[in-house]
C-alpha cells in the first residue's frame, strides 16, 4: 500500500497512468473527507479518463481515508498545502498540472499560491465558496468531520478542533485563498461551474472572471455533455503541457 510517511503525516496515494507522462495531482472531492476514492463515484473520473496521457497522482487528505496527522493549534490550508508538496518532492515531482473537486479547488487555489512556478495548469471542478449566507453548511460540515474524528481519537483536545475549523472555513471568498490571489495566479485554469449552496455558480464564474488565464463551463456534468466535458478538460491540459513531453 502506496504510504509516503513525512514525520508525524502519513499520506496515501494511489498512482495510474503513464510513468514516464507529464504529471497531474488529483485533490478530491468530499469536504474534510477528501480521498481518492470519491474520484470513482464522480460524474467522470479523472483516474482513468486522464491516464492514457498522464502520469496520475490521487491521495487521500491528511486525517480523511488512509492518511493521518496530528492537529497542531495551527493547523489550517497551510498544513494541507505542505503535505501535497511534500508527496510530491516524494516522488520526483518539480513541474505539474493539478485538479481539484470540491474543496479540492479551494487546495488547488492555495497550492497556486505557495509554489506558482510549479503549477503548469490546473482545472477546478465544483469550487465551493461563501455566497448567501451558507458559511454555517461549512461549519456543519467541519464539525460533523471533527466529531467523528474525535470520536475515534479522544486524545485531540476539542479547543485545538475548534481553532482548527474556524482556520479553515472563518474567511472569505474561496476561503484558502484571497480574491486578490487568484487575480495574481498567472496559471491557465479551466474552471468547471457548481450549481449548489455548497459549491455556488457564482463563486465559479467570480474565479473566471478575475483570473488573468481562466475559461469557465457552465454545464459540464450531465450525462449528455459529460463526454464532451472529458474531451474539453484533456483538450485543456493537452494544449498547456510542456512540449518536450507530449
Amino acid at each position: 500500500m502506496p504510504i509516503f510517511r513525512n514525520g508525524d503525516v502519513s499520506i496515501y496515494y494511489e498512482e495510474y497512468g503513464q510513468a514516464n507522462g507529464f504529471p497531474i495531482l488529483l485533490i478530491a472531492p468530499g469536504g474534510m473527507r477528501s480521498a481518492a476514492d470519491f474520484w470513482h463515484r464522480s460524474p467522470f473520473d479523472p483516474t482513468v479518463e486522464l491516464a492514457a496521457d498522464l502520469r496520475v497522482i490521487a491521495m487521500d487528505q491528511r486525517n480523511a481515508g488512509q492518511s493521518s496527522a496530528p492537529i497542531g493549534i495551527n493547523d489550517g490550508w497551510e498544513s494541507y498545502v505542505g503535505d501535497q508538496l511534500a508527496l510530491l518532492d516524494h516522488l520526483g515531482v518539480n513541474r505539474f498540472h493539478i485538479m481539484g473537486g470540491c474543496i479540492g479547488c479551494s487546495y488547488v487555489l492555495a497550492v497556486i499560491q505557495a509554489a506558482p512556478a510549479r503549477v503548469v495548469a490546473a482545472v477546478l471542478q465544483n469550487p465551493i465558496g461563501l455566497s448567501n449566507g451558507n458559511r454555517p453548511m461549512f461549519q456543519g460540515m467541519f464539525d460533523e468531520w471533527a466529531a467523528e474524528l474525535h470520536q475515534g481519537r479522544p486524545e485531540i483536545d476539542q479547543s485545538r478542533l475548534d481553532a482548527f475549523g474556524r482556520s479553515m472555513f472563518g474567511g472569505e471568498f474561496v476561503f484558502s485563498v484571497s480574491r486578490e490571489a487568484v487575480r495574481s495566479c498567472r496559471s491557465p485554469l479551466l474552471v468547471l461551474a457548481g450549481d449548489d449552496d455548497f459549491h455556488p455558480t457564482a463563486t465559479a464564474v467570480e474565479i473566471a472572471d478575475i483570473a488573468p488565464d481562466a475559461e469557465l463551463l457552465r454545464t459540464w456534468r450531465t450525462p449528455e455533455v459529460v463526454g464532451d466535458t472529458v474531451n474539453r478538460v484533456r483538450t485543456f491540459l493537452r494544449s498547456h503541457t510542456p512540449q518536450q513531453v507530449r
